[in-house]
């Protein structure tokens, strides 16, 4: 009979973790010079892009000399749309995974076998420093399939050695019962549906902060230091930030520590962070607040040059760690909005929008909260010559095309001509009605 036998013991720290400054930095150039060369060799968009910026990947003589390179955006990969900007051929993706994008194309991600590999080992000690181990049982709540969520969680579990529940999303009765029943040592979920736990948890009768959770590991949204502290509270845990996005990896990009809680750290050993202006894109110090830009630099499959994340964040030196740590994510420079771990843009809806003939082009989002969970209402109108009984007909045809090209349920609401309201100016396409605690 096969036994079953758990990958050694990653308990102990990584020991560029703990490495000088200089090491970390001397590991990053070289790092740096080899992903800059592969972009350029590999990837038509890269090469010519540098080529119009008067650089070369033998430009690169310091970390400094990194600010002479271009930026890489979301449009960019949506440019390229599907495979364009993969630096491998595809026999050497083993897979691919994608985003929602504005123009309703998603952007896509792919992975080597080496690159699935580096994710599992910077998931798993994003767990280990959230304070999990390979005893440990880990309940993943975060989405399977496209979004990389479920699956980089999934994969560090397995790479720390631990036990994985792998119960996706949903199914909020279900997963309290598993909770109770396979008692779970570590909670992997967005942290509005970590609240949203806890009031099934009421609603059953039991207390949640009795449970067996001690750690929970959240992410793909913003939340505060008061939603850390009512999780704590109402879970009985600790509640530990992760930060991640599929252009430059997935989830365990960074992670906070769970012995200080004070900003996740970035694993500079395989991404490369910057902070910069916002408008000019002029680099910008530490401690400076400002747009939060990344470069891969181990990547094969989609190596990343210089990504505009356009989360708005600060960059502190290493407490618990050498690398440096992020401070909590104020906002964005651009106008995406982030509901229930999905990203949406306003310009996605209005797409969805002229697909439904009774409509006019003016309309209006509203987000609120519903208990801990963001909900989002889209006012819209009907033109001048359409008739009021087909009001709800429209309605549902409205809120089919944007779960089924966005992702997200919306209610909508459909008002007659002229009741959705103009601005003089820029049009006031979001009204923000949330009470985040």
């Amino acid at each position: 009979m096969m036994t079953r036998t758990k990958p050694s013991p990653r308990d102990e720290l990584d020991a560029i973790e703990i490495a000088s400054r200089d090491e970390i930095a001397a590991r990053q150039l070289e790092r740096l010079r080899w992903t800059l060369r592969h972009a350029y060799d590999n990837v038509a968009h890269y090469k010519a892009r540098f080529e119009a910026a008067g650089v070369h990947p033998d430009d690169l003589r310091t970390l400094d000399d990194l600010a002479r390179f271009p930026f890489t955006s979301k449009a960019d990969l949506r440019a390229n749309y599907p495979f364009g900007m993969f630096a491998v051929p595809m026999d050497e993706v083993v897979r691919v995974h994608a985003s929602s994008g504005t123009t309703g194309k998603p952007t896509v991600v792919g992975y080597s076998a080496r690159d699935i590999d580096i994710w599992a080992d910077v998931c798993a000690r994003s767990i280990r420093a959230a304070g999990g181990r390979r005893s440990d049982k880990i309940h993943v709540a975060y989405g399977y399939g496209l979004f990389t969520g479920g699956l980089g969680a999934h994969y560090g579990a397995e790479r720390l050695g631990a036990t994985v529940i792998p119960m996706s999303g949903g199914m909020t009765e279900r997963q309290v019962q598993l909770i109770q029943d396979f008692q779970p040592d570590i909670l992997m979920c967005t942290p509005s549906y970590a609240l949203n736990i806890a009031d099934e948890f009421e609603r059953q009768g039991s207390d949640p902060a009795a449970c067996s959770l001690r750690i929970g590991i959240f992410g793909a949204e913003p939340w505060t230091e008061a939603m850390r502290a009512e999780i704590e509270a109402r879970l009985g845990m600790d509640a530990v930030d992760i930060y991640g996005l599929s252009e430059v990896m997935g989830p365990g990009v960074a992670s906070e520590c769970v012995e200080t809680k004070d900003g996740a750290t970035v694993w500079e050993d395989h991404f490369y962070p910057e902070i910069v202006h916002p408008d000019s894109g002029e680099p910008l110090a530490d401690g400076e607040l400002g747009e939060l830009v990344f470069t891969s630099l181990t990547k094969e499959a989609l190596p990343i040059i210089r990504y505009r994340t356009r989360d708005l964040t600060r960059l502190l030196p290493g407490t618990a760690r050498s690398m440096r740590r992020m401070a909590r994510i104020t906002g964005r420079s651009d106008d995406m909005l982030i509901i229930r771990g999905v990203n949406v843009f306003p310009s996605q809806i209005e797409e969805q929008i002229f697909k439904c003939a009774q409509l006019s082009p003016h309309y209006q989002i509203e987000l609120s909260r519903d208990g801990h969970l963001d909900q989002i209402k889209v006012l819209v109108e009907l033109k001048p010559n359409a008739v009021d009984y087909d009001r709800a007909t429209t309605a549902r045809e409205l809120a089919h095309h944007i779960k089924s090209y966005i992702g997200v349920s919306a209610h909508i609401e459909v008002l007659s001509y002229g009741n959705v309201a103009r601005s003089q100016g820029k049009a006031v396409r979001i009204v923000d009605k949330r009470a985040i605690p």
